[in-house]
């Protein structure tokens, strides 16, 4: 169905119905990613057109391995989708963000994602600019690594861990992933009894700082109003998340949107909502037991989806 880039695009199939049900249309995917799933929505039919970003260069051969497969029907941007608002393309019939990490950066030891393997501690998404996990934690302020570790990362034990890491500066111990685990495990000891007893002890952490070093959620702010600005009246824009934080905020802007209120203490009165689309999954969809089988990091993705039925409102993003 798809051409083979190593990369097994999560919920493939509820994304192909959500953005080609007739095997046409003119996608915006603003995470390229491994190419799974752009190479999946072109296949879908030869009237499918997709526009695609991805700030990491390490996506940019893959896109063209794509290209190739492709003729004509895929252009690809190397830039952050937070850029998507400068973008001269419009009228799209769907648009895709799949968040997170892709399975090239976290199975490149070089590239610092992974704890698992030995790498310098990098994290950056786009290592062509920003600074490195390294660097981060060597010269954050403390309230900067607690919004990261306690924050973004939601790790229990975040005192504990931002203390060990302001102690291990100049150790050379934070320089690498690790170096970085060691100073974890060594802060908090194994995970006690729960719903978090199976994770590494420095999964919470990595993700944290991943998060913070990349800015992913004032991209992801960024982005979604902008891409929806850029979708069709019928057009479907569809977000898959692995984090609970992505997920609220996409949960609450697809609320916004469909005039219903974003949270349990929204107290806006209905008749001052202004409803400009319609949602498409009430509630997330999630994988199968099936694809988490095949597929062990899809285990946390969720799929919300919506579809825009007027064009925006000033007060509506």
């Amino acid at each position: 169905m798809y051409m083979n880039t190593g990369h097994a695009p999560v919920m493939l199939q509820e994304i192909l119905k959500l953005l080609t049900p007739e095997g046409v249309g003119y996608i915006l995917d603003g995470t390229f990613g491994g190419g799974g799933h752009t190479s999946a929505l072109l296949a879908a039919g030869p009237d499918v057109r997709v526009v695609a970003f991805d700030a990491d260069p390490e996506a940019i051969p893959r896109s063209e391995e794509v290209q190739a497969a492709f003729p004509e029907r895929l252009s690809f941007y190397s830039q952050n989708f937070s850029e998507i608002e400068q973008l001269e393309e419009a009228n799209f019939t769907g648009v895709l963000f799949d968040l997170g990490v892709s399975s090239f950066q976290l199975d490149t030891p070089e590239r610092g994602f992974s704890f698992r393997a030995e790498g310098p501690a990098d994290m950056r998404l786009n290592p062509r600019e920003g600074r490195s996990a390294a660097v981060f934690l060597e010269r954050a302020r403390e309230d900067e690594l607690t919004h990261a570790i306690r924050d973004l990362g939601e790790e229990p034990q975040w005192r504990k861990v931002v203390t060990a890491i302001v102690q291990a500066r100049g150790t050379g111990k934070l320089s690498t992933t690790q170096g970085l685990v060691e100073v974890i495990t060594e802060a908090i000891g194994p995970r006690i009894a729960g719903r978090r007893s199976k994770l590494h002890p420095a999964t919470l952490t990595f993700q944290g700082i991943r998060m913070e070093i990349n800015r992913e959620l004032d991209h992801l702010e960024a982005a979604l109003p902008a891409a929806y600005a850029k979708l069709a009246i019928g057009g479907v824009m569809a977000v898959i998340t692995f984090h609970s934080l992505e997920d609220r905020i996409v949960k609450r802007f697809f609320k916004r949107l469909a005039g219903r209120p974003e949270h349990k203490w929204d107290a806006t009165p209905q008749e001052e909502r202004t409803a400009v689309a319609t949602l498409l999954t009430n509630r997330p969809w999630v994988p199968s037991d099936e694809e988490v089988k095949a597929n062990p990091r899809s285990r946390s993705a969720k799929v919300r989806a919506i579809r825009k039925l007027t064009e925006i409102t000033p007060d509506a993003c």
